[in-house]
């Protein structure tokens, strides 16, 4: 079973908004949970369980948060923040200054975690990565599909949502605190692989890739993971040139990069419309469509199939094999 290839355009016009905090609660240790709304109470966009949105803050960093409400309610959108210890200033600053009442420009959503159509489905989550998690159990949940939730952490106090989920599934949720019983059991959850079964996770990246590592043998297509940092990939760039040719087609403008040098920053310099958020190949926010070449995919957003299709790439990361591109930007 695999993932269909998603082939969309860059986004270049993405709703954007400043948005109020109507409510902020502290949801488990270091987890602040923020609802935000239109100041006027307009209705929101409409969104799909895996999507995430930017917050555009005011000491200038631009950071990603996934939406973890209901997604039928659109007179919000709600976010669920760890303070990061090693926090650059994003987390650092929603924790500090993003009180009930302050107002932030939000952009989005945009969903490179989507829930793809399956009978049954084996999700994990390690801390904050429950926040994706949460709206996938309950649009199954609602289908009456088979699921279970392997949900692991650093201590009970942590992990925000647990009791809620536990007391809910009874049966379907496993609460697993790291300080009480060790490390997730990986092993027995994904040992056999199961027919007709999709597997999710997002968490750290300790987690993300001891659980590829325990999926190697189930079928291709079948596990979804979302990162919040970029994955350490290798990438033979022998094949790169020092220099090559972007031509975006609706623009009507050339470039030229240099092997060192982002594609994203360029086509920002010429003035072609294109959005960039993290700058890192993990949020998907410069994601174009390839209508001629052939990309040297860095990026950590798309999956084995769609980096083979070459029909699409993150320019923020990704270079060139051939002398030439063809973006549909």
């Amino acid at each position: 079973m695999s993932a269909p290839i998603s082939t969309p355009t860059a986004q270049v016009r993405e709703f954007t908004a400043e948005l109020v905090v109507r409510s902020r609660t502290s949801v488990a240790d270091g987890v602040v949970l923020l609802d935000l709304a239109d100041p006027s109470g307009a209705a929101l966009p409409r969104w799909e369980p895996g999507a995430h949105i930017d917050l555009c803050l005011e000491n200038g960093l631009t950071r990603q948060y996934s939406l973890c409400g209901d997604f039928d309610d659109h007179s919000i959108w709600r976010i669920g923040v760890l303070l990061d210890p090693n926090s650059r200033g994003g987390s650092k600053f929603v924790h500090e200054q993003l009180r009930e009442g302050c107002r932030v420009r939000v952009r989005g959503p945009r969903n490179h975690f989507q829930l793809v159509e399956a009978p049954r489905y084996r999700f994990i989550a390690g801390g904050i990565g429950i926040t994706p998690i949460l709206a996938m159990v309950e649009q199954v949940h609602r289908a009456g599909q088979d699921w279970t939730l392997l949900y692991g952490g650093r201590t009970r106090a942590s992990m925000a949502f647990a009791d809620e989920l536990a007391t809910r599934f009874p049966g379907r949720v496993t609460i697993w605190p790291q300080d009480e019983r060790g490390l997730l059991d990986l092993e027995t959850a994904l040992k056999d692989p199961a027919d007709d079964t999709l597997v999710y996770c997002c968490g750290p990246e300790g987690l993300l890739t001891a659980v590829e590592q325990h999926c190697a043998h189930w079928p291709a297509g079948v596990l979804h993971v979302e990162r919040f940092a970029a994955k350490q990939i290798t990438v033979d760039d022998s094949a790169a040139l020092d220099r090559f040719e972007v031509v975006c087609r609706r623009s009507g403008v050339t470039i030229e990069v240099a092997a060192h040098e982002s594609i994203l920053e360029r086509l920002e310099a010429a003035g072609v419309p294109i959005t960039g958020s993290c700058y890192e190949g993990i949020c998907g926010t410069c994601e174009a469509r390839v209508l001629e070449g052939s990309p040297l995919h860095r990026d950590s957003v798309l999956n084995d199939a769609e980096r083979d299709s070459g029909s699409v790439m993150m320019v923020c990361v990704s270079g060139s094999r051939g002398e030439r591109l063809v973006l549909d930007l």
